[in-house]
Formats: structure tokens, sequence, C-alpha cells
């Protein structure tokens, strides 16, 4: 036996994690030349942090991360329109969420996953099944002889293009930039995960460490020009202070721009030993701050699975399982991103209304239970 990962994003070296401890041989392909540190910022969840203590790193990741308590959505002046505590969950499940640096995140997953296991420069080209085995080649010219393929790639993933039905990319019409830069916090918010909307357009900040806050603004794609100068302290000037501060004081080079989109949901994750996990099988908007939290809890249920049997039932079976929850998550983050950039004036009121007057603790509580809570195998 020998599985083929294609992707070394966080849902591949989570697979990497669950293979290793099941001593099943494995190698990791990413098609990046180097390791590098990119990305912004990412939320563990209470549901992710399971599944990573479990392979002994929350203390690890508690070093180089912050602790979230509260969850605030604000208006644009960062008035209150919902709070919740998640100290409920911490003591459910003996765990804190988690604010980290996404470099920060893969370094400590690629450590544990360790370098033998990874190939670097594989950029996947095509498949070819070989009786029970595949022929993998890649850009580089190189190829690998493999009897399973678990498809990690991301929402454009090559292992989906060459093997499974095309799928319906789906745009949200929204433009995301993404920053970190070294600000401190006022201590009302040190422990929060804030999200602030306004008229088509948000903005959400979290300190990651002591040092950085990570921030993310969106707006709707018909507010802003079609041209690449933008100038977002601008486009948010009626949101409070420290938005336009953390806007105006982040480089230019440090950016992250892209458009928001997700997948229409699909039910063909696998086949006869290939699978598809994370972006590659549910790509989601991340309204619900969720898309690497499931593809970890992906490879938690073929870890579950291969506890219970052989890694092609594990493939056959686990599709059944994650699927529910994974629609879930992609159906639920589509939605709240369309209320969270509604234009009309009577729109907005009305759900700003509904947010801070009608919308019990209990409520918030049953929906993260529902997201916080990992899928189990009957």
């Amino acid at each position: 036996m020998q599985v083929a990962i294609v992707g070394g994003g966080i849902g591949g070296l989570t697979t990497a994690l669950v293979l290793k401890n099941a001593n099943i041989p494995f190698t990791l392909y990413e098609a990046a030349s180097e390791i590098r540190q990119v990305g912004a910022g990412i939320i563990l969840a209470s549901n992710a942090m399971q599944v990573l203590a479990k392979y002994g790193l929350d203390q690890l990741l508690y070093s180089k991360g912050h602790r979230i308590d509260t969850m605030l959505i604000t208006d644009a002046g960062l008035g209150t329109l919902s709070q919740f505590s998640l100290k409920g969950f911490e003591q459910q499940y003996g765990l804190q969420n988690l604010a980290i640096h996404r470099a920060h995140l893969h370094e400590i997953l690629w450590k544990e996953v360790g370098g033998q296991h990874i190939k670097l420069n594989k950029r996947l080209h095509s498949v070819i099944r070989d009786g029970n085995n595949f022929v993998l080649s890649f850009e580089d010219g190189s190829t690998s002889l493999v009897t399973h393929i678990i498809g990690a790639d991301g929402i454009k993933s090559k292992v989906r293009e060459l093997l499974f039905p095309a799928v319906q990319y789906r745009s949200a019409n929204q433009v995301c930039w993404r920053g970190v830069l070294n600000f401190q916090l006022p201590v009302s918010y040190e422990h929060g995960a804030v999200e602030a909307w306004g008229k088509g357009k948000r903005m959400g900040f979290v300190q990651i460490n002591e040092q950085e806050v990570y921030w993310y603004a969106v707006i709707n794609e018909d507010m802003i020009a079609t041209d690449q100068t933008v100038d977002l302290p601008a486009l948010f000037r009626e949101f409070h202070p420290i938005v336009k501060d953390l806007l105006e004081q982040t480089s230019p080079d440090k950016l992250i721009r892209g458009p928001l989109y997700d997948i229409q949901p699909f039910t063909t994750w696998n086949q006869s030993r290939v699978c598809l996990l994370g972006d590659a099988a549910h790509a989601t908007t991340p309204n619900l701050g969720q898309g690497a939290c499931q593809a970890i809890e992906d490879a938690f249920v073929l870890g579950e699975l291969l506890k219970k049997g052989t890694l092609d039932q594990a493939i056959e079976c686990y599709p059944a399982v994650r699927m529910e929850k994974a629609h879930y998550v992609v159906n639920t983050s589509w939605q709240l991103g369309k209320i969270s950039h509604l234009t009309n004036p009577v729109g907005m009121g009305l759900r700003n209304f509904v947010l801070k007057y009608l919308t019990p603790d209990f409520v918030n509580r049953r929906q993260l239970d529902k997201l916080f809570k990992l899928d189990t195998i009957r």
C-alpha cells in the first residue's frame, strides 16, 4: 500500500498525521517549490482543537496563538448587536477556541508530519488508473505509482478535475482583503472575535498572538471600481476608528486580496481507492470560520473509520459520515454572507433589530454546538 495525499495545506497535513498514526505508508505531494510563511490569520474552533489535541498539539498551538472566549457581531460603529461567550464550550470540551497565524499552524503540522514524507514542487498533471494502482504524473516530469489517492488540493482541485464530475463554482459577488500587523487591541476586544457589519460591507478582527492582529475586510463587488487600486480606509470611513487604524497601519505589500466563492454542494466525494477532502470536496465561503476546521474534521473521520476497518472501507464510508455537516456549513455560511451584506436600510435595520433583541443565547449555543460537536462513527 502506498497512499498519495495531493495537497499540503491544513487538510492534507492533518490527513498525513492520521495516516502516520495508523502506520499507513503515504507521501504528501505539494505543488509549491518551497516552504514559505504564507497566509493571514485563522480560527481554530473547538471542533478542530479537539482533533489536534488528540495528536498532542494543543499546548504547542496555545503557545503560538491567542485564546478566543467571546464572539461579537457589531454595527459599523462597533455597537454590539450580538455577543456570545465561548467559555461554556471551553468547560464542555476542556479546550480553548484559538486564533493563530496560518503560517504558524502550517509549520506545526509540517514538522509533526515530518519532511521525509513530503515532496515539494509536485504539481499534479495527470492520473492514469493501472489495474489496482494509479500512475501520478507531475509537471516536473516525474511520476509516482500509488494504490490510493486523497485529493486535499483545495477548491481548484486537480484530483477532482481529473477523476470526478465537474462542479459548479458560485461567486458571492464579494471581494475580501486580509491582513496581519503588529497591533494591540483594546482590553475589551483582547479575547474577542469581532465582526462589524455595515452597508454592503463588513470588517472583522482578532488578536492572534501578543503582538499581532489579523483582520479581514469584505465588500460587495458592485460597490468598487474594477481597477486594482482601492483605498480601503476610505471605503470603510464610516466604521469605528479601530477599523481605520488597522487598515491604515497595514503595509500594502502585506495585503491579500481575492474574490469570495465556493462550490455548489455535490455528493460525489469518492470512488474506488480515491476520495476528496476539505475544500476539494466542500469548499465554503469563510463566513463561519469553519473552512479549515471542516478539513481537519474530514481527516479525523477517516482516522476513526480506520480504527474499524481498512483504508478502502474508510474511503467508502467517510462521505456518508461527513456530508450532512459539511454541506450545512457551506449552506449556512453562504446565507450568512448574504445577510451580512444587505444594502437596503430597512432590511439592515430589521436584521440588526433581530440580532440585538430577538436572538436569545440558546439559539447561538445550538448553532455552535452543531459546529463544535465532532461527527461520530455509528
